[in-house]
């Protein structure tokens, strides 16, 4: 669904006429701030909603996108961390969240991945994606 949201955006944003585009744009947050004001509302019928819900795949990105999500940033992430710590293990290593600052998620990868030619590759395919999985709101991935 939502990469065929973005496909349609795409094209109507190719489109040649700037005010076709200005339209466009102006459709779009209309329709977003009619979304979030709608789910901000249902959400404040049942305070234990917004937890359910989120533990839904089709719904924990639309909470996400209206900035409702119920877990914050950093718990999300080591979340996703203890996901796949058992994956790095496997390679005699580990990572450890050092912080989120300012939506960066910092991270300190530990035992065999310490100074790998190929941690930086480990980062991007294992840990990368299961943090953005859960928190593809943080503004980046960074390794101390």
């Amino acid at each position: 669904m939502v990469d065929r949201v973005e496909a349609l955006l795409q094209k109507l944003e190719a489109n040649p006429d700037p005010a076709v585009r200005e339209s466009v744009r102006e459709l779009v947050r209309e329709l977003l701030d009619f979304h979030h004001k709608g789910l901000a509302r249902i959400l404040t019928v049942d305070p234990g909603l917004a937890a359910r819900l989120a533990s839904h795949p089709e719904v924990e990105p639309m909470l996400l996108l209206h900035g409702l999500h119920p877990e914050a940033l950093d718990l999300r992430v080591e979340r996703a961390l203890v996901k796949v710590r058992p994956y790095l293990s496997s390679h005699g290593g580990s990572v450890e969240l050092v912080g989120v600052e300012e939506g960066r998620v910092r991270l300190r990868l530990q035992g065999s991945c310490d100074g790998c030619p190929s941690s930086a590759e480990t980062l991007r395919m294992s840990i990368e994606s299961a943090i953005l999985a859960v928190a593809p709101d943080a503004e980046g991935i960074e390794v101390v």
